[in-house]
């Protein structure tokens, strides 16, 4: 206890632990939504997306990756969004073909353009994650701070818009609901948490802070709020759970809190049988 109350008196780690706290509590949120609307890859294939956009940023040398990354992330997401509704390309197909796709030529970008001796190094710490967590800027906290008070506030007024539109979207329609708006304010909100992700768990990892709470929530629940409350307190505790054990061993920041998600997953799938 004595050590990790030194660590916390160092303001990185303060800071990691208050933007892997508020990532975890709104990619948790969304995530009950996704995973009931069958829709649990769009995570996937946005991370990949986001690869591809900070692989073009890195190459042209930004300095702040997010001037690039977020529009195109939230962009990719309503094509994303349109193509699925296409009786010619299914959802899963979508997602699929964007995935590959942008994860290819972002590798394919970084290989030929840039100009940093590890791109190796840079690739594996883009997929996994990396120690960006707890280099935060200031400037980068608040910017997450801000992006995810938006988020909250936008779920909490349309909770029963997005409540209505999950469980039966034919239904919202019939009772004039835009079911096509609140899909699209679902897929651009889950664009803003990709990109906010990337420095925490990296784009292969980000689909974990958003499948494993809601799966988790729903071995122990049947109620649409008690899943989405019970998924974002599990949610928030593993994060901050996998940022503490991270610091004090040593360990990669995003697997580790993806491998205390998957302990939680664990336990509530043994609660829910005990039930």
């Amino acid at each position: 206890m004595d050590k990790l109350f030194m660590y916390l008196e160092y303001p990185f780690v303060r800071y990691a632990i208050i933007v892997g706290i508020l990532i975890a509590l709104c990619s948790s949120l969304l995530g009950v939504t996704l995973v009931l609307k069958r829709f649990s890859f769009i995570g996937d294939g946005l991370s990949h997306v986001a690869f591809g956009a900070m692989s073009i940023a890195a190459v042209l040398q930004f300095t702040n990756k997010m001037v690039i990354v977020l529009p195109l992330t939230v962009i990719s997401a309503v094509l994303l969004l349109r193509t699925g509704q296409n009786a010619k390309i299914k959802g899963d197909a979508a997602i699929a073909m964007i995935s590959v796709g942008a994860l290819a030529f972002g590798y394919l970008i970084m290989h030929i353009f840039s100009a940093s001796s590890n791109l190796s190094g840079d690739v594996c710490s883009t997929l996994f994650g990396s120690t960006s967590i707890l280099t935060l800027t200031i400037y980068e906290v608040w910017l997450c701070i801000a992006l995810s008070v938006i988020v909250l506030i936008l779920f909490v007024l349309f909770y029963n818009k997005i409540f209505a539109v999950t469980f039966d979207e034919d239904f919202a329609k019939a009772t004039g609901t835009k079911a096509n708006a609140y899909n699209l304010l679902i897929a651009v909100i889950i664009a803003v948490i990709i990109v906010l992700a990337m420095n925490l768990v990296g784009s292969l990892l980000i689909s974990a802070l958003v499948i494993f709470p809601a799966l988790s929530a729903m071995r122990v629940f049947n109620n649409f709020k008690a899943v989405t409350i019970f998924s974002a307190v599990l949610s928030v505790i593993c994060a901050l759970l996998g940022i503490l054990i991270s610091i004090m061993a040593g360990t990669p920041v995003g697997s580790t809190i993806v491998a205390v998600d998957v302990a939680g997953f664990v336990l509530c799938y043994i609660a829910g049988m005990v039930k």
